[in-house]
């Protein structure tokens, strides 16, 4: 096992990561969703099917899985996504390999557990009194985020 005790990425990081993975979204979904919708920002009576507290609008559903599969398929490539790749991170395994698609898929899916009760509330306490600074994906999946600079 190599030891990136040092280099474990902490909350802020990883929190600026995100924001900046979430900013190349906007450039992204926002024109798409001008061109398609005619609209810069859908409210709810421009989605097509809208169920109370479930949206399930086509547009929607298709950014979901783009969004799935950045994170998912960057990690695996790459071992980072535009955002981490910015802030000098990089997703390994434990014992510093490249995660692969399992376990990138498995880290990123769990992101659902990290997100309970609301606002990533156990991902961030997690990050937070961990030794290694894993959220609970990274705990299930056996990868670390660490720096890299």
């Amino acid at each position: 096992m190599i030891d990136h005790e040092r280099r474990y990425a902490g909350l802020g990081r990883r929190f600026l990561a995100l924001a900046l993975d979430g900013l190349l979204f906007c450039a992204f979904f926002f024109p798409i969703t001008y061109l398609v919708k005619g609209v810069w920002l859908m409210a709810p009576e421009d989605h097509l099917w809208n169920y109370g507290l479930f949206v399930t609008d086509p547009l929607c559903i298709a950014f979901l899985i783009v969004m799935i599969l950045y994170f998912i398929l960057l990690e695996e490539l790459l071992g980072a996504t535009l955002g981490k790749w910015v802030m000098g991170l990089r997703v390994v395994r434990v014992d510093g390999g490249k995660p692969g698609l399992l376990r990138s898929a498995a880290r990123n899916l769990l992101r659902v557990v990290d997100g309970l009760p609301t606002l990533n509330l156990i991902g961030i306490v997690l990050i937070l009194i961990s030794a290694e600074r894993a959220r609970f994906g990274d705990l299930a999946a056996g990868t670390r985020v660490i720096r890299v600079r």
